[in-house]
């Protein structure tokens, strides 16, 4: 495998401390987990039971929305932060089954993710891993490979899917100007992709969100349940296609739902928007 298909710093995995990137990969039914992130699955499954279904339900918006970008959107090159562990229906394997020539950088800083990014490009030379801080817009964007691979004189599709909800606000740059920088550096005709924990403000769902996200600061990772104007504050710039933002799986479905939606899945919301 080429050396500059990565640029990922040296990484090992800790089996002891828990991962949101293998809890996640858990509870999607992967196999890049330890006993040590599924007790952190299950504590948040005590909770919340719905945990498992709502992680399906983002990685099934993903999977429609990268659907969308390149069947019908005309988008051949993505740029996909946070990109979590490899696991079912990645978005190089989505946008590449539309498109064989779809080119697509992945960024994260998780160490797990970067002991496992090699094994993901062996047999793809046109998907691209970098070791970055996605909450850090210019080292992504500025980045040796971002700007080798993708061609920002054309649209791409940038993702920010279950991610910038474990930004902390108080540190560094405010999710709304980490967007924003992400955002004004898009070329004319680009989409954007998101999704992020959500406080409803209601008596209904709201304890949900505030039982999550305190087991979530008690452990490896933070998780903030924001408002819907926090939120809405991060897609400024953008013109949000129908539905606009919404519970994320209230995002162009493939069918009515045949059971009730979980409580929980009241408090994750999601969009895709286009730059003009």
């Amino acid at each position: 495998m080429p050396d500059e298909r990565t640029d990922l710093p040296s990484a090992g995995i800790d089996t002891t401390t828990p991962s949101v990137a293998r809890a996640y990969d858990a509870a999607l039914g992967g196999k890049d987990n330890y006993e040590v992130d599924r007790q952190l699955l299950a504590q948040l499954n005590a909770a919340v039971p719905e945990v498992n279904e709502i992680a399906v339900s983002n990685r099934k918006f993903l999977i429609r929305a990268v659907e969308f970008l390149a069947r019908k959107a005309g988008i051949d090159q993505f740029l996909d932060c946070g990109s979590g562990l490899p696991t079912a229906e990645n978005t190089h394997q989505v946008a590449q089954r539309e498109n064989r020539d779809s080119r697509v950088v992945y960024v994260d800083n998780d160490p797990v993710v970067l002991a496992h990014g090699r094994a993901l490009l062996e047999d793809n030379d046109k998907t691209y891993l970098v070791g970055a801080d996605i909450f850090d817009p210019p080292a992504v964007l500025q980045n040796d490979t971002v700007r080798r691979h993708l061609d920002f004189e054309r649209p791409l599709g940038l993702l920010q899917v279950a991610t910038m909800h474990h930004h902390d606000a108080d540190k560094g740059l405010a999710p709304a100007e980490v967007m924003r920088q992400y955002i004004e550096a898009l070329p004319s005709g680009s989409y954007v992709v998101f999704s992020h924990f959500f406080d409803p403000e209601d008596e209904a769902h709201s304890p949900i969100a505030h039982r999550v996200q305190a087991i979530l600061n008690a452990s490896i990772s933070r998780g903030y349940f924001r408002t819907r104007a926090q939120i809405e504050e991060m897609l400024v710039g953008l013109e949000l296609l129908d539905p606009g933002l919404v519970v994320n799986d209230d995002w162009y479905p493939t069918g009515p739902r045949t059971t009730p939606r979980p409580a929980a899945g009241n408090c994750i919301v999601a969009a895709v928007g286009r730059k003009p």
